[in-house]
């Protein structure tokens, strides 16, 4: 390969310079404390391990998304995480292995092999929270919340929430009897708002089952959509009762307590129904085609891993988040500029400065006091009175 390539990064990977890197993990600091304000503790997952591991409960799109290696001391396939959930579920399953509630959350940089979108990084830094050991709606609305207060710390303007609920559909399938090919067709016929080939699907279907089937491609709007749901769906099975009835609450508290946050519902809307259960949720600005955080409960994924537990939680990009955002951030202070020199005292005054957290640069070989403005800094140590002191640079 010619030289002039070796700096080519593939598509979607990028590199994140200053002053944008600072911004970033300024961020992920806030954010992370914010977690801890709510009772969430935080754990660190490994970058790879093996397979079967990774994709536990994830479904084909996350096993496509996934960089796959085999590990030459095993033999055994790994994968580069693309999604840190399934990793954190593992941890309350099997190694914390709490008896109630758990509240865990992390921030790291994960990998996929293919972009959720054309537009979108194959190398984001996902941030999230979970929450273990309560099917409640309460838990729901927690992390629902723990997003929205995310978002408002990091100033992204102009937030709408679109929430669903797969146990709609996913009893209604199950009182139709539908096969695992014909639900797949009706599931992806819903996605698209294909409403005739929806019709063709449900034909041969009961009447009432069809019908309630079909009437989930057009169940899509503003708060009415629930109270319309519950007139389409009257003759539905008690589980898709119970599952509006949970839409319902959760609406009522998130209009109670963010009263000017516009929210959409859309009973069709099948976002990771292979992998969630129950309330699912995103959050979307206008302008960019995908959420910019989005989650949903997902109970019994830990059975793998040998405890099944009720869990809800939520992600987001961390880099999507910063370039949204109007979070201020604190830029790095001006530093001081250190001669070069082995003398002593001014090793101690530089060594003094540091522990009160001042920003010092000590010039190497060769390096004039001209140099120090781009590196940042606007001060510098010279001798004056027989000690080492701060003073304004010479231009």
């Amino acid at each position: 390969m010619a030289t002039v390539d070796r700096w080519l990064l593939p598509d979607g990977i990028e590199e994140v310079l200053p002053p944008e890197a600072a911004r970033i993990e300024a961020a992920r600091r806030e954010v992370l404390d914010l977690f801890q304000r709510w009772g969430y503790e935080f754990v660190v997952t490994p970058h790879i391990e093996y397979l079967e591991s990774l994709l536990t409960g994830a479904g084909q799109d996350l096993e496509l998304r996934t960089f796959k290696v085999t590990d030459p001391l095993s033999g055994r396939l790994m994968g580069f995480r693309a999604d840190i959930t399934p990793q954190v579920a593992r941890i309350d399953a099997h190694t914390l292995r709490r008896e109630g509630p758990s509240r865990l959350c992390y921030a790291g940089s994960v990998l996929h092999a293919k972009p959720r979108a054309l537009s979108t990084s194959r190398s984001p830094i996902q941030l999230g929270a979970e929450l273990y050991g309560d099917a409640s709606p309460a838990s729901d609305i927690e992390v629902i919340s723990l997003m929205l207060d995310m978002l408002e710390l990091a100033q992204v303007p102009d937030v709408h929430m679109d929430l669903g609920h797969v146990g709609i559909y996913r009893g209604l399938a199950r009182a139709a009897g539908l096969s695992g090919a014909a639900e797949q067709q009706l599931f992806d016929a819903l996605q698209r708002k294909a409403v005739d080939e929806v019709a063709s699907l449900t034909a041969a279907l009961p009447d009432e089952l069809g019908k309630m089937l079909r009437a989930l491609a057009e169940l899509c709007g503003g708060r009415e959509v629930l109270d319309l749901a519950q007139a389409c769906l009257v003759e539905a099975p008690a589980e898709v009762h119970a599952a509006l009835d949970e839409l319902i609450a959760i609406a009522d508290t998130l209009e109670n307590r963010y009263p000017e946050l516009p929210l959409y519902f859309d009973l069709g809307e099948l976002r990771g129904y292979h992998y969630h259960t129950g309330v699912v949720f995103a959050a979307f600005v206008p302008g960019v085609g995908q959420s910019i955080a989005q989650g949903g409960r997902y109970d019994d994924i830990g059975a793998d891993f040998g405890r099944a537990r009720p869990a809800t939680g939520f992600s987001t990009d961390l880099k999507t988040l910063v370039s949204l955002g109007q979070m201020a951030i604190e830029e790095v202070a001006p530093g001081v500029w250190a001669p070069d020199s082995h003398d002593l005292l001014l090793w101690q005054q530089v060594q003094q400065l540091r522990r009160e957290r001042v920003r010092v640069v000590q010039a190497l070989p060769g390096q004039e006091a001209s140099e120090a403005r781009g590196a940042g800094c606007d001060r510098q140590l010279a001798w004056l009175d027989g000690r080492w002191q701060i003073a304004p640079l010479v231009s």
